[in-house]
């Protein structure tokens, strides 16, 4: 009994040492280690175009990539193409949630609507971003609403199977002890249903959010003139690997933002979880 007894106050204890996860110290020192990886990359990279391990030509050393960068940064177009970029991503990813949110719900709570529109959603998921292209051109012309609806479409997915499956997972006997306490239908969704599903919806904004990233490179292969897509084809076609890395490597840091964003939004909505953390 003692021993049970020590093996419940050592979980509590673990328990408390992962709330406190969050101190300023804890995100600083996950920030820094967040770095590790990539500078040890970046390192091993320039080390191997110095010694001659690997062409420069073809695989240009960080220190040019972020010369190019500096370059682009200094004469403003890096903002200007950023920002168009950045634009088009959140009209697409907010359609596309708005749209996949709408239909997961309507799937999710209708077994009815679930059978009518899930086998044409999953057929559909599998086409390729790039068939969408040359429909899309010829409805809506290459200007800004083909690229927006091509990367609403991009995001629609993964939102739409997310909060599909989070409906679907919601445990039954959960919702019966609101039902036995006589929740009303609104309090029932706001006080079981809602938190229950919260999880695994953030999840898929998250791969939804990934998805519109990788869709407007797509996008902004269709006739633009400005955004960091633009920046690769560009590269691209003038031969400056240089630039092509350096869009990449914005398009990685973008995406690293807005992801950090869309957690830091969500998390005060699931203080409430007691969820498993994993010991260091």
């Amino acid at each position: 009994m003692a021993a049970i007894e020590t093996d419940i106050a050592e979980e509590e204890a673990r328990v408390v040492v992962a709330k406190k996860d969050f101190s300023p110290r804890r995100r600083g020192l996950r920030l820094v280690l967040g770095f590790v990886l990539p500078v040890a990359l970046a390192l091993g990279w320039e080390a191997a175009v110095r010694f001659g391990l690997v062409q420069g030509r073809l695989m240009p050393p960080p220190s040019r990539v972020l010369a190019t960068l500096y370059q682009l940064a200094a004469s403003g177009e890096l903002l200007r193409h950023v920002t168009v970029t950045t634009a088009r991503v959140a009209a697409g990813f907010a359609l596309g949630v708005a749209a996949a949110t709408l239909v997961g719900a309507l799937a999710g709570a209708s077994k009815l609507a679930r059978d009518l529109v899930d086998p044409t959603l999953q057929g559909l998921r599998a086409v390729p971003s790039i068939a969408w292209i040359p429909l899309f051109i010829l409805w809506f012309g290459i200007y800004e609403q083909s690229k927006i609806i091509l990367i609403a479409v991009g995001s629609f997915f993964p939102v739409y199977l997310g909060m599909l499956g989070a409906i679907l997972s919601v445990d039954r006997k959960t919702v019966e002890v609101g039902r036995i306490f006589r929740l009303s239908t609104p309090a029932l969704v706001r006080r079981i249903l809602l938190p229950a599903i919260l999880p695994a919806y953030v999840v898929s904004l998250r791969a939804g959010l990934g998805m519109g990233w990788m869709f407007v490179v797509a996008a902004e292969f269709m006739g633009a003139s400005e955004g960091l897509g633009y920046l690769l084809v560009d590269g691209q076609q003038l031969g400056k690997t240089e630039q092509i890395l350096a869009a990449i490597f914005a398009f990685a840091v973008l995406g690293k933002i807005t992801d950090g964003l869309l957690v830091a939004v969500a998390a005060p909505f699931l203080t409430w979880q007691d969820a498993f953390a994993p010991r260091d």
